[in-house]
């Protein structure tokens, strides 16, 4: 199966006042709008659900969530894939989930290196159809470094959900096989995307503001 299309945000794209959307009082002046409304995000991983569970079809799967980022999108995702197992004419099809966490990032900036902080039972891969969930791709090179470790377990398949895809230069050229929104090259944070652990309870995608990395620096708290 082509892998669909996603929603492309063009670089011109100013998203939305934050005045038109409610976010926590806290966050209002370290934003500088609303990029992704959180009922678009419903509606698309709606959308993206249906694909995955045509795609993979009857046969079992096995899910690995990139950790912090991608829980969220990780339990919107598969409550949207048992809804539609549930109300198709199809079987409904099993899956275990597991997560790993990486790190790649100190405040806004990437550091260069990944490093695997928790692995949890690769030994499932081995002829497994799995299908990894990520927040977001910016340039590619996380990813591409975990399925390398994941190739080495030799499972059936792998297909990589991503919510979000950064458009930046520094990209390595790798594509998810779904991907929600394709987007300019701004740090965003909300729907579990961080900074510095703060913005996890922001329910939109948002564009952080110069006041707001500030604010919630690390060197500021």
């Amino acid at each position: 199966m082509t892998r669909k299309s996603c929603i492309v945000l063009p670089d011109d794209y100013k998203g939305y006042d934050v005045d038109y959307f409610c976010v926590p009082h806290h966050y209002e002046d370290s934003l500088d709008s609303i990029l992704i409304p959180s009922g678009l995000i419903q509606d698309r991983i709606e959308q993206l659900a249906r694909d995955i569970a045509v795609e993979l079809g009857k046969e079992p799967f096995a899910v690995l969530c990139v950790l912090k980022g991608g829980y969220k999108f990780l339990a919107d995702l598969l409550e949207k894939i048992k809804q539609y197992y549930r109300f198709s004419s199809e079987n409904s099809v099993p899956f275990s989930v597991y997560f790993i966490r990486l790190q790649n990032y100190e405040d806004n900036h990437s550091t260069g290196k990944v490093k695997v902080m928790r692995v949890d039972g690769l030994s499932f891969l081995q002829n497994k159809n799995v299908l990894v969930v990520e927040d977001i791709v910016d340039t590619g090179k996380t990813m591409q470094v975990l399925l390398e470790i994941l190739e080495k377990k030799q499972p059936k398949s792998i297909k990589v959900a991503s919510l979000l895809v950064k458009r930046t230069s520094s990209s390595s050229g790798f594509q998810p096989d779904y991907v929600g929104f394709e987007i300019p090259d701004r740090f965003i944070v909300g729907y579990a995307l961080d900074y510095n652990e703060y913005f996890r309870d922001l329910n939109h995608v948002c564009v952080i503001s110069e006041h707001g990395k500030q604010k919630y620096s690390n060197h500021s708290n």
